[in-house]
């Protein structure tokens, strides 16, 4: 492993720290308020910042002592979500923010992750010309999105998904 960062033309690479937790997705904006009440997870120009993945499916059993009494069968729930984002490398920090989502969590042994990475910063130079960026290509994806969906509310019926049409003009 890098045991610390390095720099490119337009990045650092920042020895950081992973934290991951696992929820349902009805929890993640609690436990996040949480967390951004500690650390703002600041990246460059934008604050906030984490990663949430797709829905999927928990499984468990509950043992004797669980909140749920011990059980025989698997428990699978649906509606789970893994969340991420990035800490300085700050143990102190790190232990704040650990307890944080304990606390605003619902479960009783929440999965809790912190792993040391390396992670990019961009320098911030102007590469307002890059023609890789978002404004130079599609534009700004939640302004496309929002104008695509007023434009297939507005010319399909409901349900007829009209919607995908609008992403093609």
């Amino acid at each position: 492993m890098i045991d610390s960062g390095f720099e490119t033309t337009s990045l650092r690479m920042t020895l950081l720290l992973l934290v991951t937790f696992q929820a349902p997705a009805a929890d993640v904006d609690r436990i996040m308020d949480a967390v951004v009440a500690i650390a703002p997870l600041a990246m460059g120009k934008y604050d906030r910042n984490a990663y949430q993945s797709a829905h999927g499916i928990e499984r468990y059993r509950p043992l004797d002592g669980a909140a749920a009494g011990a059980e025989t069968e698997l428990r699978r729930r649906p509606g789970t979500v893994e969340v991420s984002f990035e800490l300085p490398d700050d143990q102190a920090l790190a232990a704040g923010v650990a307890e944080a989502i304990f606390q605003a969590h619902s479960y009783q042994e929440p999965v809790i992750r912190i792993q040391p990475i390396l992670a990019s910063r961009s320098k911030g130079l102007d590469d307002r010309a890059n023609p890789n960026r978002w404004w130079n290509t599609t534009g700004d994806w939640k302004k496309v999105a929002a104008s695509a969906t007023e434009t297939a509310d507005f010319q399909s019926p409901a349900g007829s998904g009209g919607s995908h049409e609008a992403y093609r003009a």
